[in-house]
């Protein structure tokens, strides 16, 4: 009976075979969370509603997600259609994000969940083991978000908006 036991816990705990399996999860995963965390640091300074702890725990989800996934077996049409799923949840995670001001037309919101989605890809890339393309998509979330930022204000200064 306890040789069952045993053997049935050691057949459930192979998902990891060996060294090599712990470092590739490890990479993708950390690796994710991480960049996230530079995104989501950026939201967090500018007070947006989805921070460091939002992108980063959305980041670990994707790219455990998708390397469950690939752990699995499935075949690459399998893996897209999980990963369709996931981003048809992160929509409605970007959606919560969206505030309509009630007195004005003002919609605020819109770039918070964009870095959400943008978070999603980037953590799909590292859960795929595609890192290198995570890390640049990352960099360029990064310029996007903090020197476009500053562009942005100084042009509106120069040419306020008519009233």
């Amino acid at each position: 009976m306890l040789e069952k036991v045993v053997e049935t816990l050691r057949e459930e705990f192979s998902d990891l075979a060996d060294a090599s399996d712990v470092t590739r999860l490890l990479l993708r995963v950390l690796l994710a969370v991480g960049l996230a965390a530079l995104i989501g640091y950026e939201r967090e300074v500018r007070g947006s509603t989805a921070g460091l702890r939002t992108h980063m725990i959305i980041a670990l989800g994707v790219a455990l997600i998708v390397v469950a996934a690939q752990q699995s077996g499935m075949d690459s049409e399998d893996v897209s259609r999980v990963i369709q799923g996931v981003f048809a949840g992160i929509g409605f995670l970007g959606a919560g994000a969206i505030i309509k001001q009630s007195r004005s037309e003002e919609v605020r919101g819109l770039t918070t969940a964009a870095s959400l989605w943008t978070t999603a890809a980037v953590a799909t890339a590292c859960g795929l083991g595609s890192e290198l393309t995570a890390i640049t998509a990352t960099l360029i979330a990064l310029l996007i978000l903090s020197v476009l930022l500053r562009i942005e204000r100084r042009t509106i200064k120069r040419n306020p908006p008519p009233p």
